[in-house]
């Protein structure tokens, strides 16, 4: 009899210990799952984080802030262009030409590209602006003078512009023969830097 309540007893032990057991390790196993979900969630929040400062520094929120590059910034949401230019990483360099330089393009040409129609060619127009790469004003004025005073750029939308100097300022040619100067160097932004120029550069017809 004694040894059938020794039996009993180590029995349930047996089963009051395999209890504890399976719950301390479902316990540690919830404890890791919300470990886990927590850690999940401030990877989420700090890249939705990161991803609002990247964008609120764009290139297109720099563009954004600038009153002088209002029509450029016109163009770019006519283009439907402006959320590249906020979400891409890119590297880019933008050669953004100013509003002065969007008053000396015929009006009735510039009057056309803004139409909703023309959505593809204004495109064109300023993707020849962009580089898919990240040039400092330093960088292309050492860039002019290791080529023997200069540079070809190619650009976004496939054509060339022909980078010297003038003294101490940066010159563009574009493939008309039409020139135009950095005004503003160096605008830095988290996808990229905006060179503002005094002209609107248009490869050849």
């Amino acid at each position: 009899m004694k040894i059938k309540m020794l039996f009993t007893v180590l029995a349930l032990s047996a089963i009051v210990f395999t209890s504890c057991e399976d719950n301390k390790k479902k316990e540690q196993e919830e404890k890791a799952k919300m470990e886990q979900m927590e850690a999940e969630r401030e990877a989420e929040m700090k890249a939705e984080k990161e991803k609002m400062e990247m964008e609120s520094n764009s290139i297109a929120a720099k563009a954004m802030e600038t009153d002088t590059l209002s029509t450029l910034v016109s163009a770019l949401q006519t283009a439907e262009m402006a959320e590249l230019f906020t979400v891409s990483e890119g590297p880019y360099t933008v050669f953004a030409p100013n509003n002065a330089a969007f008053e000396k393009v015929d009006k009735a040409t510039l009057d056309n590209l803004m139409k909703q129609e023309n959505q593809s060619k204004l495109g064109d127009v300023l993707k020849y602006h962009v580089v898919e790469d990240e040039i400092t004003s330093q960088e292309l004025v050492k860039m002019i003078q290791d080529n023997d005073g200069e540079y070809t750029i190619s650009t976004l939308g496939g054509g060339e512009l022909k980078a010297s100097l003038e003294g101490e300022k940066v010159i563009l040619t574009d493939e008309a023969g039409n020139k135009a100067t950095v005004v503003q160097a160096d605008v830095d932004a988290s996808n990229g830097v905006v060179h503002i120029i005094d002209a609107v550069v248009m490869k050849k017809a």
